[in-house]
């Protein structure tokens, strides 16, 4: 009997050992971006004595993957196990999801109360929910970290934490600090010797990331995430270095696959794949992307946002809004302001007929609408704009389109494009109204084309095609004083320039002459007759000034 007894607690050891064992293999899974693997380690623990831990583990991961319902799932029944009261700060963290700090606060709290002096783990896992949070607060997961750094000054997960922090408050040299002690205790942690890389790509030193890059690769070439940063290093690459961007790209893609293939090709992995090839503006591999996915899951609605956007950008304009209209108004989704701007986009598109010249105006403002909101609620979004734009003014013709594009694009006076979207705004809506009668012109629209060139000549004086478009505008507005004054200073800036500045403008310098004269016909017949024989010494053939000064010249 005592035999059997012996035998059974070497069993319980071996087991325990055991679970010890997938406890921290599912924490390295984790680490390597191995979700599957660890979501699976992990349930297989929930009924151990390791079964809080797991629960809070497992609703980290469904967390990382938008999945709020199963982490809550996890939580709520992790709390009630062994250890279990850590699944607090996966709550907390929700909570922070919901903008509600206070009660977040109330459950770290439950956590931290009761630790011992050199306890750290926890509060590593309060600053990581503050980090992860939709919102991130990386100030107070710098102050919980300190707690932790207090109790246990060497601590590599507490400096790897901290450099994290530290990167995400843009404190750079805080940040290098911290993974570069994370790394010197302990070299086993390669997460900590990527995110030196990590900081150079951040900076933009992109050679010298790729080049930190392939030390880790020397040190473990299966370490998945590293193949992630590669990918975003050379998609941000091609994105600053135009004249490289194809093979950039090509690369990004090239090493994204391989972060799938060291990682796994879950549905949950997948999509980060497709949020990727958005980034890479691979619409066609992301519609196959999103046809895979639908094969794994039928029903999971973020398959209908990528099925949106490829189906917009690669020209089906009615799969693009109703995969959209779909996932929006499905209550428990998660939309973000992109949706809308694709949605949006695709509606503009549609508004188009069939002849490419005609446009259905509820169509135009319903799709505008769904433009303008996503960019008021994340203007960078505003950087996308002008190539669209671009398009519509300069292939379609559709200038109206166009001017409602650039009107959207202007709301944001830091976007990258700013100056030359005021330029294409203020055309586009004075084309849309040249040769309208008084009934039809819309003067609203123009008065805001001549904001929009006032901002270009503010920022930029020297631009003289400015002060022509204004010109222009303010003749449409019936503002001929403004108009002549602003034709003058055209003229000023072509003429100090000399005669071959002149000679390359004839046509705009003659009609600045023209216009100026004829604002003088009535009031100053003298400058009217100068100005006139002005555009004469340039063009003597031209018709409106022959015939404007027959009249008015003195009858005999």
């Amino acid at each position: 009997m005592s035999k059997f007894k012996i035998f059974s607690i070497a069993l319980l050891a071996s087991a325990a050992v055991g679970q010890a064992q997938n406890l921290d293999q599912a924490t390295k899974a984790i680490d390597a971006e191995q979700y599957e693997k660890a979501k699976s380690l992990l349930k297989s623990l929930v009924s151990t004595k390791d079964g809080g831990k797991a629960s809070f583990l497992l609703g980290n991961i469904y967390l990382t993957q938008s999945v709020e319902d199963s982490a809550k799932i996890f939580f709520d029944k992790g709390i009630a196990l062994d250890g279990g009261k850590i699944n607090n700060i996966g709550l907390g963290q929700m909570f922070l999801n919901k903008g509600d700090v206070s009660s977040a606060k109330s459950k770290f709290d439950l956590v931290t109360k009761d630790l011992k002096k050199k306890d750290i783990e926890e509060y590593i896992y309060i600053a990581k929910a503050y980090m992860n949070a939709d919102k991130p607060d990386f100030k107070s997961a710098i102050a919980v970290l300190e707690k932790a750094k207090a109790a246990n000054p060497t601590n590599a997960y507490v400096q790897l934490a901290l450099g994290d922090a530290h990167y995400g408050d843009k404190n750079q040299n805080e940040a290098y600090s911290a993974y570069r002690s994370a790394y010197q205790t302990d070299s086993s942690l390669i997460r900590a010797k990527m995110q030196l890389g990590v900081l150079l790509k951040g900076a933009k030193a992109y050679n010298e990331a790729i080049k930190a890059f392939d030390e880790v690769a020397t040190i473990n070439s299966n370490y998945g995430p590293l193949y992630r940063e590669l990918a975003e290093t050379h998609y941000l690459w091609a994105n600053n270095q135009p004249k490289f961007y194809n093979e950039n790209i090509k690369k990004a893609l090239d090493y994204y696959e391989k972060y799938l293939s060291l990682t796994d090709y879950s549905l949950a992995s997948r999509m980060r794949h497709a949020d990727f090839l958005i980034l890479a503006k691979d619409y066609k591999a992301l519609e196959v992307e999103a046809n895979e996915m639908k094969k794994l899951d039928k029903v999971n609605p973020r398959i209908l946002r990528y099925l949106g956007y490829a189906a917009y950008e690669n020209g089906n304009t009615d799969v693009a809004i109703s995969s959209l209209n779909e996932f929006i108004n499905k209550g428990t989704n998660k939309v973000i302001n992109g949706d809308y701007l694709f949605l949006g986009l695709a509606t503009v598109k549609k508004s188009v007929g069939a002849d490419g010249k005609t446009v259905d105006a509820a169509l135009l403002n319903s799709g505008i609408a769904n433009v303008k909101k996503a960019v008021e609620a994340e203007p960078s979004l505003a950087n996308a704009l002008n190539e669209i734009g671009k398009n519509y003014f300069t292939q379609q013709k559709l200038y109206n389109v166009a001017a409602a594009i650039f009107g959207v694009a202007i709301t944001n006076p830091n976007s990258k494009n700013y100056l030359e979207d005021n330029v294409y705004y203020g055309l586009a809506v004075y084309t849309e109204n040249r040769g309208k009668d008084e009934k039809t012109i819309d003067k609203v629209a123009l008065e805001s084309a001549d904001k929009a060139m006032d901002n270009v000549i503010t920022a930029t004086p020297t631009y003289q095609e400015a002060y022509l478009y204004k010109a222009r505008i303010n003749s449409s507005l019936d503002k001929d004083d403004v108009m002549a004054a602003t034709y003058q200073k055209y003229l000023d800036m072509v003429l100090a320039k000399g005669d071959e500045e002149v000679t390359k403008n004839k046509a705009k310098v003659t009609e600045s002459y023209n216009s100026i004269a004829a604002h003088y016909a009535n009031s100053d017949k003298a400058k009217a007759i100068d100005y006139f024989n002005k555009t004469l010494a340039l063009d003597p053939t031209n018709n409106y000034a022959l015939s404007s000064l027959k009249s008015l010249q003195p009858k005999r």
